[in-house]
């Protein structure tokens, strides 16, 4: 052999020695599961095999407020109910309150109260497909149960057929309402400027009296269940309140005007980490407090807050992480707005050693006590009497210029902001979704859960699945917030055995 032809041997030895050192010190779960859209964790271990760092990476690219320049602003309802075939009537409510403000318009007291009850019904089944369908399995199953069994057939296993289908049962029923003012129930038409697009006939009201009366007693069912299942087991309660899924940092959400959460309308109150309010405002002033960080790792925006500068994925006082979502809605009001929610929330805090809560894995239960306080107000609305009031809008007389609009949606507060020319064409749209305010603190949840499961290079699939337990429990929406528009800037790299590039393939 040549000296040539040994430097080549020699550099391509090398390379390969390096590459199967850092497919050792690598470790990827691809995909994530049980979540809205896609992503992807990378593991980077030391030679030790402990983890030096873990990345939540999201590779989808959301397009959705470029192609929405120039469509009409009574369209975007319509438009953004399509990011999300889980979360439609989330965008479709922020989007409806965005017009209300772009025109100027309040809209009827009826209509509000139609809003209201529909919304509370959308956050009353999308929390119950979350406990019991998404994060459900982590604890109904197991966290370190087989992967086959960490799914809604493994919980029916668990539960029984018939408690599987009265989580069915209910939520197909409380969809029903949704889809009899909106004609559907994953892109409803309701939401208009000023008002909503059809009124509560009288005739129609008995059912939904009872179905109200049966969600309630569905969320009470739920609570006793998730204490049966998991709060009784102390295996549970010590991974919950333990180091490892635990972040100090600032919490947002939207109360009324006593301070007690709402999920549709209020103002945005933001409290730090030892649970004294930070900030309070409407949301025509979210700019001055929401800001954006970029990294190269990921398409996801990591949200901070804007007063405090952007100081790296770090918790504590210092930091200007939030969070958002139940566990940070429950942190950032003074308590809950009905009577068995606030007793729910009660215990939650005393069990859990005092407000706040800084225990990510503790969403969960605080997800349950907001089922219980969406399925009290749907039975507070339904039994108004002005809930079949026909006075169902205001028509919207001002020229357009500027609107914004917000609501909780399950996993967080959620933003939409347009701007119009004077007839009313969308020049500029900004969506701040839930999952873009969680980001931040998501990343550091992932990367904190890997450094204390993970050690000495010890991995398995139940130690991977803990890991996923970080993200899942903020039920973050990647589709959401990082919506693909076409194709994804994909680019393969040709490299020959000297390392030098040959050649480039672009997607896009």
């Amino acid at each position: 052999m040549n000296t040539a032809t040994q430097q080549v041997w020699n550099q391509a030895h090398d390379r390969a020695h390096a590459a199967a050192n850092e497919l050792r010190r690598r470790v990827t779960i691809d995909p994530i599961t049980r979540l809205e859209g896609h992503g992807k964790i990378d593991v980077f271990l030391d030679e030790a095999g402990d983890v030096e760092r873990a990345y939540l990476q999201i590779p989808e690219l959301r397009g959705f407020e470029v192609f929405s320049i120039g469509r009409p602003a009574e369209d975007m309802p319509q438009i953004t109910s399509r990011i999300c075939g889980v979360c439609p009537t989330a965008h479709h409510m922020a989007a409806t309150k965005a017009l209300d403000d772009l025109y100027k318009v309040e809209p009827t007291s009826a209509a509000r109260k139609i809003r209201e009850l529909v919304y509370n019904a959308f956050m009353f089944e999308d929390h119950a497909l979350h406990v019991y369908l998404l994060g459900g399995p982590d604890f109904i199953v197991g966290p370190d149960a087989p992967k086959e069994q960490r799914n809604v057939v493994g919980v029916i296993g668990k539960v029984g057929v018939e408690v599987g289908k009265k989580v069915i049962s209910m939520r197909r029923r409380v969809r029903e309402l949704i889809a009899y003012f909106g004609g559907k129930v994953i892109h409803p038409v309701l939401g208009l400027p000023g008002g909503v697009s059809k009124p509560l006939k009288p005739e129609d009201l008995p059912q939904f009296k009872e179905l109200a009366k049966d969600a309630l007693e569905f969320a009470q069912f739920t609570l006793q269940v998730f204490k049966d299942i998991v709060l009784k087991n102390a295996d549970y309660v010590k991974l919950i309140i333990g180091d490892t899924y635990t972040h100090r940092t600032y919490y947002m959400g939207l109360v009324d005007t006593q301070n007690k959460v709402n999920f549709y309308d209020g103002l945005i109150r933001v409290v730090d980490p030892s649970g004294k309010e930070y900030a309070k405002f409407p949301v025509q002033r979210y700019r001055e407090f929401v800001a954006e960080h970029v990294e190269p790792w990921s398409y996801i925006k990591f949200c901070y807050l804007k007063p405090l500068g952007w100081h790296g994925f770090e918790e504590g006082p210092q930091s200007s992480v939030y969070a958002v979502a139940p566990l940070a809605r429950l942190n950032a009001a003074d308590g809950m707005a009905t009577p068995l929610a606030q007793k729910a929330c009660e215990d939650y805090f005393a069990t859990l050693g005092g407000k706040p809560v800084h225990h990510t894995l503790a969403t969960h239960w605080a997800r349950v006590v907001e089922i219980i306080q969406a399925a009290e107000r749907m039975v507070e609305l339904v039994n108004d009497p002005e809930i079949t009031s026909g006075n169902i809008r205001n028509i919207p007389t001002a020229k357009p210029t500027v609107g914004m609009g917000v609501v909780e949606a399950p996993r967080g507060t959620l933003f939409h902001h347009y701007e119009t020319d004077e007839r009313g064409l969308i020049k500029m749209a900004n969506l701040i979704v839930a999952t873009q305010n969680n980001a931040a603190r998501i990343a550091m949840s992932v990367d904190k859960a890997a450094k204390g499961l993970i050690k000495k290079g010890v991995v398995n699939d139940g130690l991977l699945n803990m890991v996923e337990m970080a993200f899942r429990a903020y039920d973050p929406c990647f589709g959401c917030a990082t919506h693909a528009a076409g194709q994804v800037p994909l680019v393969v790299r040709l490299i020959g055995p000297d390392g030098k590039v040959l050649g480039k393939i672009a997607g896009g």
